[in-house]
Parts: structure tokens; C-alpha cells; sequence
């Protein structure tokens, strides 16, 4: 016999539908054409329901946008894990990044749409950031590997690294939106490669390019 599902259960249920609706209408309709009615309509709920849930449409993105984090976080830790360099590892990362579907160009679009909606409300920014920080947490942590297997140091703290790769992998898949002719979904894996590798960017020598230097000996005698 079938156990009958606590108020928990049911209720985790509830949200669960209710942000599956709201990922389907914000990634195809937008953050601000969607109305809270109308991600309840979409779900086969009330209002009420969603109110019982979130305090705010905005707290309904914000629990969407926590859901495909841990879901990304989880991915990139097992490419990182299971890479066999820190290089492949990046740019495996790069590469799952991107965007596959018209789905995906949707969260794209209204994941900027939601980043321009918090700079104008200073109460939300917080929690964005915060959010948008643990993102950047595995990317900083494979170009600390980096360094560590070529035995060189970077130049920078790497929080700050990290986030300036990261911006501009999604820059690129913004850029894409209206470039697609110009900016194809491999090209922020490939740019990142190019900008780590041996090789470096455009032939220019591997320090300069990848934005580490090399590890000074110490001195004899220094302590």
C-alpha cells in the first residue's frame, strides 16, 4: 500500500511544479511579461499557492536560478574531478556552459533581464551576488590548479581572475544572442583554451597569454 505523502512531501511538491512553471514562462516569455497568475495558471494552481511559497516573483526566480546553480555546481565539480588536467578541465566547463537549446538561449536572455532588475533594486543585490559568487567558485579553483600543475604563480588574486574568465564566457553567450553568425556556441570553450594553452593567444608567449607568470627561484640565503 502506498504511503500517503506528508505536508512536507506535498508541499515540496508544490514548489518543485511551481518553479518548473515559472522556469517554462520566464525562459520563453521573460522575467517582467510573466505574472505571478500566470506561473500559478501554469502550474495548476492558485495565486494563493504561490504566495504560500514565495514571498515574491522575485523570490520565485531566485529559487529557479538556486535550483539550476546547484545543478551546473554539480557538473562542473565532476568535469573538474574527472579531467585529466586543470586545462580540460576549464574548458570542459566552458564547453557545458554553453548554451544547447532554445531553452537555453531563453535563461540566457532573461537571467540578464533579472542581473538589469536588481541593480535597481539595491535589497536584491545581495542575495544576487552572493548566488552569482558561488558560481565562479570552481573556475577559480581550476585556475589555482593550473598554476600548481605548470608551477607558476598567478599575478592575480584569483577570485578576480576567475570572474573576469567567467564574464567573459557570459558576455560572449549574450553576444551570441544577437551574433550567432559570429559567435558560435563552441567559441567561449575555444577562446578559453587559446587564452590557457601552452601555446597562448595568437602566438604571444604563455605568461602574458594566460594571465600567469612564472615562479621566481628564491634567492640563496633568503629565508
Amino acid at each position: 500500500m502506498r504511503a500517503v505523502p506528508t505536508r512536507a512531501e506535498r508541499q515540496a511538491r508544490t514548489r518543485a511544479e511551481l518553479v518548473d512553471a515559472a522556469e517554462r514562462l520566464f525562459t520563453s516569455k521573460g522575467f517582467h511579461a510573466t505574472s505571478v497568475d500566470a506561473v500559478a495558471a501554469e502550474a495548476g494552481y492558485t495565486k494563493g499557492a504561490v504566495y504560500s511559497n514565495f514571498r515574491s516573483k522575485e523570490d520565485l526566480f531566485f529559487a529557479l536560478y538556486e535550483r539550476r546553480l546547484e545543478r551546473r555546481l554539480q557538473e562542473f565539480e565532476t568535469l573538474m574531478a574527472s579531467a585529466p588536467s586543470a586545462l580540460e578541465g576549464l574548458v570542459g566547463a566552458a564547453r557545458t556552459a554553453a548554451p544547447r537549446s532554445d531553452a537555453d538561449d531563453g535563461w540566457i536572455a532573461v537571467f540578464f533581464e533579472f542581473w538589469a532588475h536588481v541593480l535597481r533594486h539595491p535589497e536584491l543585490r545581495e542575495r544576487f551576488a552572493r548566488l552569482h559568487k558561488r558560481i565562479v567558485e570552481p573556475l577559480e579553483a581550476g585556475l589555482v590548479r593550473l598554476a600548481e600543475e605548470r608551477g607558476v604563480e598567478l599575478p592575480e588574486d584569483p577570485r578576480k581572475l576567475a570572474t573576469a574568465r567567467y564574464a567573459m564566457l557570459t558576455g560572449l553567450q549574450l553576444e551570441r544572442l544577437t551574433q550567432p553568425e559570429v559567435v558560435d556556441r563552441e567559441l567561449g570553450a575555444r577562446i578559453l583554451r587559446l587564452a590557457l594553452d601552452e601555446g597562448g593567444l595568437d602566438g604571444l608567449p604563455h605568461q602574458a597569454a594566460s594571465g600567469l607568470r612564472t615562479r621566481r627561484p628564491r634567492k640563496q640565503g633568503a629565508a
